[in-house]
C-alpha cells in the first residue's frame, strides 16, 4: 500500500511532516483553497466568482431540523445529538451545496484531524426535516493526511456524481463525511489501531461516526451507514465493514489492497490478523452474518483485479456479498473511480442502503 504521487490516486502528494493544529486564517483559505477549487473545476466558475467572498466563513448545516418536534421523529431516525462542531466553508458546488471543514479531536482515539462534510440539497428540504439520511464515509488513498482529497478536490466529481445520481433516481442523497485516514505523512496505519501508534481504526470506526451523529440527522440502523474509499482508503473501507458488520452495511472499495501491509505491524501478528479482511470475512461466514455488501472497483489500466477476484471467489458467499465494477480504461486515480461509481457502483450501493423519506404533508 504505497503512497501515490501526483495523479496516482486522485490527489497530489503531500510534502512535510505534521502541520500545526491551528485554524488557517480566512485570507489563507481564500487564496489557497479558492484557487485550488477554481483550478480543479469544482464549481468555482459556476459560483460566478463569489467563491472568494465566503470561503472560510462559518457554515451551519441542517437549519430546518430545529422545526421537527421530538414526538414527530420517525422510528429509526436519529436527530443530531450534539455538541455542534464549528465548520468553515471550503468550496461550493454549482447547485449551491457546499463542502465545509472542521477539526475533530476523537474522544475514543485521542487523535486530532480534519474532517470535510458535504450534504445534499435534499437535507435542507423541509419535506425531509423529520427524516434521517444515509452516510457514506469517504476515505482517500495515499497519505490521506493532512487532507482528504474527496473533500478538498470537488473537481474529482464525487459530490456531483451523487447530485446527478439523485436526479436520475440511481443514487440516494448521501451525506459525505471525509476524514483524514493517517496520522502523519511518513507512515500508513492500515486504518487500524496498531499497538503503540495513533488509533486510526478507532478514529474511523468510532469517532467519525459519533461526530456525524452529533451534527446530522442519521439513521440508528446500520442500513444507513457505509464506506467508500480508494487504494489505502479502499482497504480501510471494506475492512471496517467486515470488522463491524453490526455498524456498517456496505462499502465501495476501489483499487484496493486485500490484506494489511503496514511495516508498523512488525511484532504484532495477532493484532494484524484481527484487521485482515480475509480473516474477518472467514469469521463472518462462520458466524452466519449479518449480511454485508462489498463493491470492488478496478480499472483496466491498473493492477489488482486478480486479487479482488480471488477474494470474491474465496469469501464472496453466505453473508459476504461481493461485486466487481470494471472501469474500462480506468487508472489508479480518483476520477476513474468516480466514473465507476457513475457507471454502476452508486446505484448498487443505493439499493442496499436506507434512504430518506419525505413527509407527504409538507410541500
Amino acid at each position: 500500500m504505497q503512497y501515490e504521487q501526483q495523479g496516482g490516486d486522485g490527489g497530489p502528494a503531500t510534502e512535510g511532516g505534521r502541520r500545526p493544529r491551528r485554524r488557517p486564517r480566512k485570507r489563507q483559505i481564500l487564496i489557497g483553497g479558492g484557487l485550488a477549487i477554481l483550478l480543479a473545476g469544482g464549481g468555482g466558475a459556476g459560483y460566478a466568482f463569489g467563491l472568494f467572498s465566503d470561503m472560510g466563513d462559518p457554515v451551519s448545516f441542517g437549519k430546518i431540523q430545529e422545526s421537527a418536534a421530538a414526538e414527530d421523529i420517525r422510528p429509526g431516525v436519529l436527530m443530531p445529538t450534539g455538541p455542534k462542531a464549528e465548520f468553515v466553508r471550503t468550496s461550493r458546488l454549482p447547485d449551491g451545496t457546499q463542502i465545509a471543514m472542521t477539526t475533530l479531536t476523537g474522544k475514543k482515539s485521542g487523535f486530532t484531524g480534519d474532517v470535510w462534510v458535504w450534504v445534499p440539497k435534499e437535507y435542507d428540504d423541509p419535506r425531509y426535516a423529520k427524516s434521517g439520511f444515509p452516510v457514506l464515509i469517504s476515505l482517500p488513498g495515499g497519505r490521506g493526511y493532512p487532507k482528504n482529497y474527496w473533500g478538498t478536490g470537488p473537481g474529482l466529481g464525487l459530490q456531483q456524481a451523487v447530485i446527478d445520481g439523485v436526479k436520475k433516481g440511481t443514487s440516494l442523497p448521501f451525506i459525505l463525511v471525509m476524514p483524514v485516514i493517517n496520522a502523519d505523512t511518513k507512515h500508513h496505519f492500515d486504518g487500524s489501531d496498531i499497538p503503540g501508534e495513533p488509533k486510526m481504526g478507532t478514529w474511523m470506526a468510532d469517532d467519525v461516526p459519533d461526530f456525524t451523529k452529533a451534527n446530522f440527522r442519521t439513521f440508528t440502523s446500520r442500513d444507513g451507514w457505509a464506506f467508500m474509499g480508494s487504494s489505502s482508503g479502499g482497504f480501510g473501507a471494506f475492512k471496517h465493514v467486515l470488522k463491524y458488520p453490526d455498524r456498517f452495511k456496505a462499502a465501495i472499495a476501489s483499487g484496493v489492497d486485500i490484506v494489511p501491509d503496514s511495516p508498523l505491524w512488525k511484532g504484532h501478528q495477532a493484532e494484524m490478523d484481527a484487521n485482515n479482511p480475509e480473516k474477518l470475512a472467514d469469521k463472518l461466514i462462520g458466524e452466519g452474518g449479518p449480511d454485508v455488501y462489498i463493491n470492488f472497483q478496478i480499472g483496466t489500466k491498473e493492477s489488482g483485479r486478480e486479487l479482488a477476484e480471488k477474494f470474491m471467489r474465496e469469501y464472496g458467499r453466505g453473508p459476504v456479498h461481493t461485486r466487481l465494477q470494471v472501469i474500462q480504461d480506468g487508472e489508479h486515480n480518483g476520477k476513474s473511480y468516480v466514473r465507476g461509481m457513475r457507471e454502476g457502483s452508486l446505484e448498487w450501493i443505493s439499493k442496499v442502503m436506507q434512504g430518506p423519506t419525505p413527509d407527504p404533508g409538507v410541500q
